[in-house]
């Protein structure tokens, strides 16, 4: 698989010298592909070996079930539309508040997305506090928490239009529940 992969880059680096090179009367060019599946399990890449705490391959992850809309409702204390799983690669779950009000929404992003989140709130300098008692490691900032359990980042946010200050506990209450749910 890989070298007619390597023969097709061959063949168009040539192609496209050629006509970098010199002018090159009209001419149509096919390139044909073909990619095969390895003759072996010998041939095959190796796979990366898993992480504790990450999810298998194909396997996947149910945000949702990590944050039930029950546990959700509790720290905004309003009653939220039903959760909303991230589509693609970065498991997540998203419980928006009625349309009708009050403003209020509960979001959780798993994984890589959620070390970023926290990276890039820690590079714009926002105030982070350590919270006790959440996975391997835990910080809060307003209205959000990050916390790691062994290689998975977790990154739980609010969004209410209230004192910060009156959700920091309840919000650290839930990530604990997240945390002994991973």
């Amino acid at each position: 698989m890989r070298r007619t992969g390597t023969a097709v880059a061959l063949s168009l680096a040539a192609v496209t010298g050629c006509a970098q090179g010199a002018p090159v009367p009209d001419a149509t060019v096919t390139v044909t592909a073909t990619a095969t599946a390895p003759a072996s399990p010998a041939d095959a890449e190796p796979s990366s070996p898993q992480a504790p705490g990450d999810t298998p391959a194909g396997t996947a992850v149910k945000a949702c079930e990590l944050l039930p809309k029950e546990d959700a409702e509790a720290v905004v204390k309003t009653p939220l539309e039903a959760g909303v799983e991230h589509p693609g690669t970065s498991p997540g779950c998203t419980y928006n508040g009625p349309v009708t009000g009050p403003s209020a929404q509960v979001e959780m992003y798993l994984g890589d997305g959620a070390k970023k989140f926290y990276d890039i709130d820690r590079e714009l300098g926002h105030k982070f506090t350590p919270v006790t008692g959440v996975g391997d490691e835990a910080y809060a900032e307003d209205n959000a928490v990050f916390f790691r359990k062994s290689t998975t980042w977790v990154a739980i946010r609010l969004v209410r239009l209230n004192d910060p200050a009156e959700n920091s506990e309840p919000l650290q209450q839930l990530a604990r529940k997240v945390a002994e749910r991973l």
